[in-house]
């Protein structure tokens, strides 16, 4: 049986303009951010966060956290399980993912969506 496996870099390969390059596109954001609020190890399959683009577009998405080094994905069976690198981002770059996320929320509650 063969075990699909995907790449991740190691924590000390994870670079600060790639994790700010990952979370500047809305969308990605959208995903940590809905990440961000699972429990601390938690994972959720790929489909159960809600983008508006196209399947191929949200691969390419994801693809990019995790080369970043912002998420974890693992197959379980036939499914993409998804986990946010919490620890290894707070250890590399202490406080820059909460005030991201304090940013975002903030603009979220002043620009009406839709």
């Amino acid at each position: 049986m063969t075990v699909r496996t995907l790449d991740h870099p190691a924590r000390a390969d994870i670079r600060l303009e790639a994790v700010l390059h990952a979370l500047s596109d809305p969308v990605r954001l959208q995903v940590v951010r809905f990440l961000a609020g699972l429990a601390e190890g938690e994972e959720a399959p790929c489909s159960a966060i809600d983008l508006a683009v196209t399947k191929s577009t949200t691969t390419h998405h994801f693809r990019v956290l995790r080369e970043a080094g912002l998420i974890h994905q693992v197959y379980r069976g036939t499914a993409k399980m998804t986990a946010i690198r919490r620890a290894d981002l707070d250890a590399l770059f202490p406080g820059l993912l909460d005030a991201v996320l304090t940013a975002d929320a903030a603009r979220r509650s002043r620009v009406p969506v839709g």
